[in-house]
Order: C-alpha cells, then structure tokens, then sequence
C-alpha cells in the first residue's frame, strides 16, 4: 500500500520535522490489485433442469447472461416457455410420489449432501455469483455461499424432527410447490427457499432471475451428485412470462416469491380466488435508528453495513437513516469519513468493498432517483472516487437534509444510497419510522436495553436488529409485514409454511 499526497500523488517519505499531509481517504489510498483466481467452471450454454436431467427448451431459445462487472458475456441460458414448465411440473409430480414417501432421516442424508458439495465447491460457486451478480467476492465467498450451505445443514437437522415443528399435530407434505427467486442473492434464495421445503417432503419447481441463472444451474449439477430422486429439483430459466407460468400452474399447491412489492401485488391478483398457499417476501424500506447514547463509530459501521453491503441489493437494507438529533453532526461527519475509504471496483478484487450495479436497468433506476433527491433539494455526498470505465458501478451517495416527503426516503432505491433524517424524542423516531408501506426491517443503536426493548414492540418490522446489522441465521425466521410480504423463511416458522397440519 502507498501514500500518496494531494500535490503530487506519488509515494513520498515523510521529512524530519515536518507532518505528514492531510489525507483524503477515498482519494489518495492505493492498493496493488488481489483478483480471484479461482475457476468458476463455467459452461457456454445451460439448459433447463427437468427431472433429474439436463435438458433443451421446446423452443429453442436461449439468452445471454452478462457479466454487470464488465458487460462481456458469460453463457447463454436457456429460455423456458410454457410447455417446459409443464414438463417440469409433470417431473416434480412424479418425484413427489418417491421424495414424500422418504422417511425424514433418508430425505437429511440427501440434504445434508447439498450442504457438503456446496462446501466442497465453495471457492468455484462464490466467484461464479460474483461474476454473474456483480457483488464483491469476499462478501460471495464469506456469507452467500458459506450462509447457503448453513440453511441446508440446519434443515438436514430437521427433516427427521418434523413431529416438533407444530407440537400436538401431525404434518404432511403440500405436494409440488412453485418458487421465484429474485437476482440480489442468487445462490443463498434458493437456498431459503429449497431446503424447507424439501426438508418437509415437497418436490418443486423454481425459476432463478434473468440476470442471475447460472449459480442455479450449476447448483443443479449438485443435485445431480447428491443422487436425488428424478423430479424432486427442477429448474427453469427464462423471463417474467416463464416466472407467472411456474406460480400460476395448477399443479403448484404452494408459491414462494421474493422480489419487489409492485410484482408481489400482481402475484396475488392472479391467484386471488384459488386455494394455493402462499409466501411472499418483497421489498423494504428499513429505518435504521441511532440515538444519542449509542457507541458512534460501532453505529457508523453498522450504517455503512446496512445499506452498502451487496450495493444496497438488499430487501431490508437500511436505507433510512434516523439520528438523534444531538449526535446528528457528530455521525454524519463519521459516516463521509469512513465512506471515503470505500473501494469501489472490480467485483473480483479482494480490496473491493461495493461492486457492480447488477443490470444497466437497476442502474437507471438508481441514477433516477437519485437525481430526484437533488431536484427536490436534498444534499448529496459522494466520496471522490473513479469508477471503471465498463460495466455498472455507483457511487456510494448519502443525502442529508431530507425529509419523510422526499422520493428517496418513501420508495425503495435497491442501491448505495442512503438518506438521512433526524428525531428529537423516542416517540418521533418510531412515526418516522413507521411511516412508510413496507416493513421488514429496522435497526435500533443505543446503550439502553430498555430501549431496545421498547423499540422492539413498536417498531413495525418483522425483523429488529439491536446494534448490529445485517444479521442472519437459520434458525431464526425472516420476514416482513404490510407491503413488505407476509409467511416466514427460516427457523420453525419458516417450515410450517410448506406443510400441512393434519
């Protein structure tokens, strides 16, 4: 690592007698480059996978999934139209007739095998979901892929227990389940949403995002080692059109959504007046709230980690800073601190703190809002930082001076942008942060526990974090509640949304 000055920006000893020159960090600090070089065993094409195997589309078609790091293609990926979510769903209702007839410690030994091979190729799947999402590769390699193999070990743990998961009754399988998984957390989504349901006795039928298919076709090749039944796992690939025809086929008993409010809503509309189950998991607007007697710099981390880690592609991303008012200056002039020593870069340096902007899509619907907040009189900070001139990359922004009427601190932005606002009591900190559709998350920074305690039960989130961020486990249940979704992922709760009570 060099020091560079503002005069001339090379190295430079420091001279007797003399201090050495102001710093500014996100500037003047130069890392030699660390790229990951393991292989992510890619394939040039990948085709569906339909009961057990690898197959071609009806039709043919395949599209391209680039990489957002550098806009190069990666594979092309196979387009599913709806005679092949058919044939999937005719394979998961053959497979379901093996897999729920599997007594529950049969049934872990297969689960337990995807958590050991998805170890086993750790290094391989964390650098080939970098490369397809665009986040950095010590946040694939030290949470989605060690995280996705967790939810498999634990329901492995569960599949022979099932008559503790609803005391005094007894469960049973649904049958042949419908999941769409969104593009944020490829790998680690379908993993929530696979290893309950097998562990229960379902055989399913998933679709992975456009920008994101190629960790979950590899996960299929996992399937295939595991020695899974034919018909237990299938994957199909394609467009919003192929997704609205895996959670609308008659055959699906149950569907499981994660993605954005507004495709939630059209979820529901077409499968208002069937008798499907349903868990939806959707977007999030989260208050992240600091007050007086909490410890400054620990906050300021868990604010940089709540809405800059996986560039703010995250469903309960803190996006709404809420800080007391007597410590507000104090904060926001720590947060710009340590904000300009963020690196922002090639998703497969290991220096790399924010990556890629997943989609030129996202990227414009960042860049929109974000303009928003300027127009509508919000102050914007950037830290001064080069951006590769390829692929999809944004600044981290965080907007002072807003107001609950601003665009940015209502809709959600799904990017590195955070607006601050302030509260001068308890009780305004709670309005403000009830104040919105969603609620899925919040964030509570103080010294007191009897605060925390209080914030717990007045916030309207369905997940609290008391200083700390981000923090996510098995064995504790996930969701939201209004517009945020509705069922639980993970924990006991999160199995009882694929079985029935009997």
């Amino acid at each position: 690592m060099s020091i560079l000055t503002s005069e001339n920006k090379r190295p430079t000893k420091r001279s007797a007698g003399r201090p050495l020159p102001e710093l500014i960090f996100g500037d003047l600090w130069e890392f030699d480059p660390a790229p990951e070089t393991a292989d992510p065993k890619l394939k040039p094409r990948y085709d569906l996978f339909i009961g057990g195997r690898f197959v071609a589309p009806v039709s043919g078609k395949y599209f391209d999934s680039i990489n957002p790091a550098n806009e190069t293609k990666l594979a092309e990926i196979a387009q599913a139209n709806a005679a092949d979510v058919d044939a999937a769903y005719a394979a998961a209702q053959k497979g379901f007739a093996v897999w729920s007839k599997l007594p529950g410690k049969e049934r872990a030994k297969y689960i337990y095998r995807l958590a050991r091979l998805l170890q086993d190729r750790a290094r391989e799947f964390a650098v080939a979901e970098t490369m397809d999402g665009g986040k950095p590769i010590k946040e694939s390699r030290d949470f989605d892929v060690p995280m996705a193999a967790a939810h498999f070990f634990y329901h492995a743990g569960w599949a022979d227990k099932l008559e503790y998961v609803a005391p005094g009754r007894k469960v049973a399988p649904l049958g042949v389940v419908g999941q769409v998984i969104p593009w944020n957390f490829p790998l680690l989504m379908m993993a929530w949403k696979l290893a309950p349901a097998l562990a229960m006795g379902n055989t399913i039928v998933i679709k992975p995002a456009e920008t994101t298919s190629v960790t979950a076709l590899k996960f299929a090749e996992i399937v295939q080692d595991a020695g899974f039944p034919a018909g237990v796992v299938n994957i199909v690939t394609g467009f919003g059109d192929t997704g609205a025809a895996v959670l609308n086929h008659p055959a699906a008993v149950k569907v499981a959504f994660t993605g954005s409010t507004e495709v939630g809503k059209i979820i529901m509309r077409s499968l208002a007046g069937t008798d499907k189950k349903m868990t939806m998991e959707l977007g999030g607007k989260a208050a992240n709230i600091v007050f007086d007697d909490a410890p400054l710099d620990q906050a300021v981390e868990g604010i940089v980690n709540g809405i800059f880690f996986n560039q703010g592609h995250v469903c309960c991303a803190g996006s709404r800073l809420l800080v007391h008012e007597p410590v507000a200056a104090a904060v926001l002039a720590k947060l710009k601190t340590r904000i300009r020593t963020l690196r922002v870069g090639d998703p497969l340096d290991k220096n790399t703190d924010i990556g890629a902007i997943n989609s030129r899509e996202q990227l414009t619907r960042i860049e929109k809002l974000v303009a928003s907040g300027v127009k509508e009189g919000a102050d914007m900070f950037q830290p001064a930082c080069k951006l590769p001139t390829k692929g999809y990359y944004f600044r981290p922004t965080v907007f002072s001076g807003v107001s609950m009427s601003h665009r940015i601190a209502r809709e959600e932005i799904f990017g590195p942008v955070l607006s601050v606002l302030t509260f001068r009591t308890l009780d305004e900190a709670v309005e403000k942060a009830n104040n919105t559709a969603y609620g899925l998350s919040a964030g509570v920074w103080t010294d007191k526990g009897s605060r925390i305690l209080k914030m717990s039960t007045e916030l309207k989130a369905g997940v609290v974090w008391a200083n700390t961020y981000n923090k996510f486990d098995p064995t504790s249940p996930f969701g939201g509640y209004k517009e945020s979704g509705f069922g639980r992922e993970g924990g006991r709760q999160g199995l009882l949304d694929y079985c029935k009570l009997v």
